[in-house]
């Protein structure tokens, strides 16, 4: 399989400012394979050392941050010869050793010339716990489900995939019928690499929902051994809400669909600790579309969606007969699949800030406002092909923003104000944005 995310790791690589890296994300997004493919390809050798349940590395961590003493430990766990820039050290798990983690600090400080990579599916979870972090001196990269685009390569579609890449709006155009089948398939199949690499070896939806599943009943079992008794009943209230909250046709968050006459204080933890371990992604409304859209956020008003399109679909109950049903897919649940779906694509691209405006009124909502480079771009979504936009029309006027984004099942097409991209292509929005004015 190839993940996008090892472009940063290679940067990475090459930066002569470079500190040791965290590797975030949730459970199952595929970390350790990264890791180790990153490792395989881009150095000599590399060595892996696992601290989960690892009584060696506990005592060796114990000690005081002797680095040439910590490297020839770590030489003897991993059985490599350890050469400062031609091995690549990996950490996993590493929050199950705070000490470990605060390392990378004395690393970053005293033996910059080694090259660490670290990971842990539940460091959110750590953090609760009072660990030591090394702020400031570590770089991070964001590691999420698969993609469209990696999904069509995961698919052995490379032809598809590199015309998504240079925008080809013709090819796009020829083969709209074979994208829009794959991106059903991607609606139903998600991006956990588990359930992709799966699928593609067995073509069997039912085993798609089998594994899903049970990727849903360890998050939930996690979550049960790791936070504080008196939230996790909370967590889950929360968790199971997000597919009612979606289904609305406004689909900002109400404390009062998990529980009638519950109040924000009460699930303030629980909805830190969903964030913390990445099982939910939050947009935060704003006020106004102005720089930088961060300083202009409501705290009050927010979406919450989950890590991925297939495990909303396994939470929700979708059956498999969807996908065969013309393009119904694409308008289940008021839409509330695409919204995630394009979320799913946008949230990848590091550079990106994402948010959602509506008016004070509630009378008009544009789904998503992001801020990329110099602009400021707000994103209408629409299922299937419906091409009104009432809510983004009023947003330009009152804003006189120069240009927006709708993404439908409709082909590309440019207007004096407006871009239409492909839902399948939405993936590559920077490409439309930096070429605009042509």
């Amino acid at each position: 399989m190839y993940r996008k995310a090892i472009e940063q790791l290679v940067e990475w690589k090459s930066d002569p400012n470079r500190k040791p890296l965290i590797l975030r994300g949730a459970r199952q997004v595929g970390k350790t394979w990264l890791m180790k493919e990153f490792g395989e390809n881009y150095y000599k050798n590399y060595a892996y050392i696992s601290m989960d349940e690892n009584e060696r590395m506990e005592e060796v961590f114990r000690e005081a941050f002797d680095i040439e003493r910590i490297i020839s430990m770590l030489e003897i766990e991993a059985g490599k010869k350890i050469e400062p820039e031609n091995t690549l050290i990996i950490f996993d798990e590493v929050q199950e050793i705070p000490r470990a983690l605060k390392s990378l600090k004395y690393f970053q400080e005293n033996a910059p010339q080694y090259h660490i990579i670290a990971a842990g599916s539940l460091l959110g979870i750590a953090l609760h716990k009072g660990t030591s972090f090394p702020v400031g001196k570590v770089d991070f990269c964001d590691l999420y489900p698969m993609t469209y685009y990696e999904f069509l390569l995961a698919c052995g579609e490379k032809n598809l995939a590199e015309a998504l890449d240079r925008n080809d709006t013709e090819v796009m155009k020829v083969f709209k019928n074979k994208y829009t089948d794959f991106l059903k398939y991607y609606y139903y199949v998600g991006g956990m690499p588990e359930v992709v690499g799966d699928y593609i070896a067995q073509k069997d939806l039912g085993r798609v929902r089998r594994i899903q599943r049970k990727l849903l009943d360890a998050y939930e079992d996690d979550l049960s051994k790791h936070a504080p008794d008196e939230i996790v009943t909370r967590i889950r209230m929360l968790w199971n809400s997000i597919p009612t909250q979606l289904a609305k046709e406004n689909r900002k968050f109400l404390y009062g669909l998990i529980r009638e006459g519950a109040r924000a204080r009460e699930y303030e933890v629980a909805m830190t600790w969903l964030l913390d371990v990445g099982l939910s992604y939050k947009v935060n409304r704003v006020k106004k579309p102005d720089f930088p859209l961060r300083v202009y956020q409501d705290f009050s008003a927010f979406k919450l969606f989950v890590l991925d399109l297939g495990l909303l679909g396994a939470m929700s109950r979708l059956d498999a007969k969807v996908i065969l049903e013309g393009n119904n897919l694409f308008e289940e649940f008021k839409g509330a699949l695409t919204e995630q779906y394009v979320l799913q694509q946008l949230i990848v691209n590091p550079e990106m800030d994402i948010f959602y405006w509506s008016a004070e009124s509630a009378t008009a909502e544009v789904d998503f406002l992001v801020q990329f480079e110099d602009q400021i771009v707000p994103i209408e979504v629409k299922a299937a092909e419906n091409l009104q936009a009432k809510s983004l029309k009023i947003f330009m006027k009152n804003y006189n923003l120069p240009l927006a984004v709708r993404t439908s099942m409709s082909d590309y097409r440019k207007q004096e104000w407006l871009i239409n991209i492909p839902l399948f292509n939405i993936g590559n929005i920077e490409l439309y944005l930096r070429n605009s004015d042509e």
